[in-house]
């Protein structure tokens, strides 16, 4: 008998695949995926065949992601900590980036403020006021109303710098799943990997991806499409074209990062990325 489910866990060569009916199903990929490059993704829509536990078929992806690995999601959930880790705000418009060029919509996180001093409190405020000025939906951690409302029956990707606290969220918004959290590692001065892998968990009702963590991020788009990313970028004209906001002269881009309009982090980012992209 065959059966149309999605992949919720992939662990080695296992797919864990949850068909419609609400049964669950260890199953391995036919070997004409890997003869079609094609690898199963958490996420993924698929045709199982019961009886022998093997995937049949992969619907065709909405979106998917490189890192971490996964396909069909509404929303990416980039938890941001602001101290220890401290606040990389080059990691966050680099997720962002990514995020977006994926067509998925990104929410910023923040963890850890507690742990902040008055004056870095308010330094991170204003920092995050201008994400949300710009369009970005920005919600604290400890807000777990609102961030339910947000991601009320979406496919989420949790996603984050390693030790930002992706496990502690996850059991906060689901004490039942009692995942495995682990404290900063004084020795290295970041987070211990608890995540080893990508699995998808029911979480009231949303289905959210807990991944494991990391502090590095590659870009894999065009360095054309980069500017379209960042809509602070908008509404802001150049003399050509196909400005490129970085050497031209009369950019409207650059005169509004010397007014202040635009935020210099972002700005000095992308001009960062360009070049990581470059090479």
């Amino acid at each position: 008998m065959n059966k149309n489910g999605y992949i919720t866990r992939i662990i080695s060569n296992l797919f864990t695949v949850e068909t419609v009916d609400g049964e669950i199903y260890e199953c391995r990929a036919r070997g004409k995926f890997r003869n079609d490059s094609v690898a199963p993704l958490v996420g993924d829509f698929v045709v199982i065949d019961c009886e022998n536990a093997y995937i049949l078929e992969i619907a065709k992806r909405r979106n998917e992601l490189l890192r971490p690995q996964i396909a069909n999601v509404d929303v990416g959930l980039i938890l941001t900590s602001v101290k220890d880790p401290n606040l990389s705000l080059n990691l966050l418009d680099k997720q962002l980036a990514v995020v977006q060029a994926a067509n998925i919509e990104p929410i910023i996180c923040i963890s850890k403020m507690d742990l902040l001093s008055k004056s870095e409190l308010k330094e991170v405020k204003e920092i995050f006021k201008y994400y949300k000025k710009i369009g970005f939906k920005v919600v604290s951690n400890r807000h777990l109303f609102k961030l339910k409302r947000y991601i009320k029956d979406k496919t989420v990707v949790l996603t984050g710098q390693t030790g930002a606290g992706k496990s502690t969220l996850l059991n906060k918004l689901d004490r039942t799943l009692d995942l495995k959290t682990n404290p900063i590692s004084k020795a290295l001065g970041r987070g211990v990997h608890t995540t080893r892998h990508v699995e998808l968990f029911k979480v009231g009702k949303a289905r959210i991806a807990d991944t494991p963590g990391f502090s590095a991020l590659d870009l894999h788009f065009s360095k054309e499409n980069l500017a379209e990313l960042y809509p602070d970028f908008k509404g802001y004209s150049c003399k050509f074209d196909n400005c490129s906001h970085v050497n031209e002269k009369d950019c409207g881009v650059k005169e509004a990062v010397q007014e202040g309009k635009i935020r210099k982090s972002r700005y000095e980012n992308y001009v960062k990325f360009r070049d990581e992209m470059k090479k």
